[in-house]
C-alpha cells in the first residue's frame, strides 16, 4: 500500500486564518473528508502544521491502495478547492522499518 507525504504551502494572503474564502473552502473539505477517504479507500495517517504558524506550511501523510486511488481523491472538487491556493509537493515514501527489514534479508 503506497504511503504519500503531502507538503502544502500557501502565502500569507491565502492563509485560512485570515482569508474567509479559503477558510470556507478548507472547512467544507474537512467536513466531507471522511466520506471522500472512505469512497477512495484512502487513510489519513496524520496531519501537522509547521512549528511556527507563520510558516504557512502543513504536512499530511496518507496510505492508499494505489496511486490511482490517491489521484482520484486529489481530484475531488472539495480537494481541489481546498488546495487551490497552495503549492504542493507529493512524495511516495517508504518507512524506515520497511527498509531495515529489506536490508536484513540481503
Amino acid at each position: 500500500m503506497p504511503t504519500f507525504l503531502v507538503i502544502s504551502r500557501h502565502s500569507p494572503e491565502y492563509c485560512p486564518e485570515f482569508n474567509e474564502k479559503v477558510r470556507k473552502a478548507m472547512l467544507e473539505a474537512v467536513g466531507k473528508m471522511d466520506g471522500l477517504l472512505k469512497k477512495h479507500g484512502v487513510k489519513l495517517v496524520g496531519a501537522w502544521f509547521g512549528s511556527v504558524p507563520a510558516d504557512h506550511i502543513y504536512y499530511m501523510v496518507y496510505e492508499a491502495p494505489s496511486v490511482e486511488a490517491f489521484q482520484k481523491l486529489s481530484m475531488e472538487p472539495e480537494s481541489l478547492a481546498a488546495a487551490a491556493h497552495d503549492t504542493q509537493e507529493i512524495k511516495i515514501v517508504t518507512s524506515l522499518e520497511h527498509w531495515i527489514e529489506a536490508w536484513k534479508k540481503q
